[in-house]
């Protein structure tokens, strides 16, 4: 079943990770499921370009070669808390700026401590360089390992815009609608989805074909290609 898949997948990635069933997580995944996802993605890049706080984000997305969008990032525990949601992965071409259709991932990370409470986050990864675009199709990366990944930098204005000394392969820009006392990012899981890829696509597809060589398109993603577009253009 695609849902007991989703999960078994995210504990993999260590014995630390505890996937709790909140909200969609534990939802048996259906054909429209992968397009709920695409829609919700659009809606997030959408939100968080629209607000000054995020700016720098958006001048960085303008430069990468590529970002991961999870629309809803849940956190969840006490003393041992888990943290996971599926999301989008989009390549933006280098030479004319154009955005890819989406692959399917799905973003995992457990942590020990005192945690109580429960929390919800919109999370973008802008991926800074090939290298960080290249951990994330290996197979069950974790972000600090094969790539660097650091908080994405606000207030850097001009900076943000015209820099090629990136910090870090990928910075994260996260908002949150809860309260919670939880972990970073850094050592988080990232794992494609083959069976969500097919069911969307239609045939068999791994994330570079989507991604990179461009060998399907879904029209249904047309308004997030677009949507990621307008974000990161900058003026």
């Amino acid at each position: 079943m695609q849902t007991d898949l989703h999960i078994n997948r995210r504990h993999l990635l260590g014995g630390a990770i505890t996937v709790v069933a909140i909200g969609g997580f534990g939802k048996l995944a259906m054909a429209s499921d992968q397009q709920e996802l695409v829609d919700r993605a659009r809606i997030t890049i959408d939100s968080m370009g629209a607000d000054p706080s995020y700016g720098d984000m958006r001048a960085y997305l303008a430069r990468s070669v590529g970002c991961l969008i999870v629309p809803q990032l849940l956190k969840a525990g006490f003393i041992v808390g888990g943290s996971g949601g599926d999301g989008v992965l989009l390549g933006r071409s280098k030479s004319d700026g154009t955005w890819s259709s989406p692959a399917f991932y799905s973003l995992a990370a457990g942590s020990i401590g005192l945690q109580i409470g429960a929390q919800s986050s919109e999370v973008v990864l802008v991926i800074n360089d090939q290298r960080g675009l290249e951990a994330i199709f290996k197979n069950e990366m974790k972000l600090g390992a094969d790539a660097s990944i650091a908080v994405g930098p606000v207030g850097s204005g001009v900076e943000a815009a015209t820099t090629t000394n990136f910090e870090a392969d990928i910075y994260s820009y996260a908002r949150a609608k809860g309260l919670f006392a939880g972990a970073s990012l850094e050592g988080a899981g990232v794992l494609s989805s083959a069976s969500w890829n097919k069911t969307y696509y239609g045939r068999a597809l791994n994330p570079r074909d989507i991604v990179v060589n461009r060998l399907v398109d879904n029209p249904a993603a047309a308004s997030l290609k677009q949507t990621l577009a307008r974000v990161s253009r900058v003026v």
